[in-house]
């Protein structure tokens, strides 16, 4: 689909399952704790590990209980470890054809500022977004009207389009709104996978892409 973009239009993007895939994310802690807790067969923790969490046990309960450390230690490395990640594919190629046009870039996140700050650096595009919004920051989380009004009143005088994934809490404020709303479809590999229950007109967005390689800047 076309989506046209000048100086006055801002493309707002979600982070997790939007721009990459949030259980890269995961994966990637776990080996990082995998390779701190045992060094030398972490290969087969970290095989452990995604097991549990594939068939929904509480995997930092289990470590707690293995290696004799706090379920709050576990916590704070998964979140503030070096994420290995990468952005799906398109993704670049959208963002160079927004700059170009002269647009502007929003992201709109739910979660903790660092971490989230992160994995924008991580993935290479930190210096790309002309307005980050994060939950932590405001204090309110998606589907919250302050969250779409703080990147309003940060980029104004745009149209503005969000381009996200969760059905459930992503395109009910921007509807209302007024801005173009476009889902990213579930890859398969998305942490929250609840949109078959989220089939009112409310929560529909305006378009539908399978990947960024649909999405064609004019």
């Amino acid at each position: 689909m076309d989506l046209k973009v000048s100086k006055n239009t801002a493309v707002v993007f979600d982070l997790d399952d939007t721009l990459y895939n949030e259980l890269e994310y995961l994966k990637s802690a776990y080996r990082a704790i995998a390779q701190t807790l045992d060094p030398q067969k972490w290969e087969m923790l970290y095989s452990k590990m995604f097991s549990l969490y594939r068939s929904q046990h509480n995997v930092f309960e289990f470590l707690s209980e293995c290696y004799a450390i706090e379920t709050t230690e576990l916590i704070d490395r998964y979140r503030n470890h070096i994420p290995d990640i990468q952005l799906f594919d398109g993704v670049l190629d959208v963002f160079k054809a927004i700059k170009q046009n002269q647009g502007k870039i929003g992201v709109i996140t739910d979660g903790r500022s660092l971490t989230q700050r992160v994995k924008l650096e991580r993935l290479g595009i930190y210096n790309d977004i002309d307005k980050i919004v994060i939950s932590e920051e405001i204090g309110t989380e998606k589907p919250c009207l302050a969250n779409f009004k703080a990147l309003e009143s940060a980029l104004p005088h745009c149209s503005y389009c969000y381009i996200a994934d969760n059905l459930k809490k992503d395109f009910i404020v921007p509807n209302v709104l007024g801005w173009k709303t476009i889902a990213l479809v579930d890859n398969g590999k998305n942490i929250h996978y609840e949109s078959h229950q989220c089939m009112e007109a409310k929560y529909q967005p305006d378009h539908y892409i399978i990947d960024f390689k649909q999405l064609t800047v004019v």
